[in-house]
């Protein structure tokens, strides 16, 4: 009987999922301060679960403005792109989510990354408000 390899086989320490799944917890109800307070401790901003969304990716598409601030000012990638090719800025475009739309325009997220990008969303859904707000990359 082989060793298990730690780099091929995934943690199943209970005690490690279970702060994960509270960690995500925390990004989808906008949990600002205590999910900042993990993400000091050592928590990856750029954590994602089995999806590959983000804690990013969640705290937009669920529309927590000051919880998307506290993950981009602890290096949390704007533009990183989920299992399924969708970015946070995407997700809040989906939403209609204008502040964190504007958070993470002012972070640096690309309104055409992503597969539907924002901009393929905004248009999808007849939003021009949100294309106006996209600037350039929205014509």
């Amino acid at each position: 009987m082989s060793a298990p390899n730690p780099e091929s086989e995934p943690a199943h320490d209970p005690e490690v999922l279970q702060l994960a799944a509270k960690v995500f917890d925390l990004a989808r109800h906008g949990d600002t301060d205590t999910l900042a307070a993990y993400v000091d401790a050592g928590v990856p901003a750029n954590l994602t679960n089995d999806k590959g969304d983000s804690l990013l990716m969640l705290a937009a598409y669920h529309g927590h403005a000051a919880a998307v601030s506290a993950l981009l000012e602890r290096g949390a990638d704007p533009n990183r792109v989920s299992d399924r090719g969708q970015t946070p800025i995407a997700g809040a475009a989906f939403k209609g989510e204008e502040e964190v739309l504007r958070v993470l325009l002012a972070a640096g997220a690309d309104p055409r990354a992503g597969s539907p990008s924002a901009v393929d969303t905004a248009r999808m859904f007849g939003r021009a408000d949100l294309l106006e707000l996209f600037g350039p990359a929205g014509s």
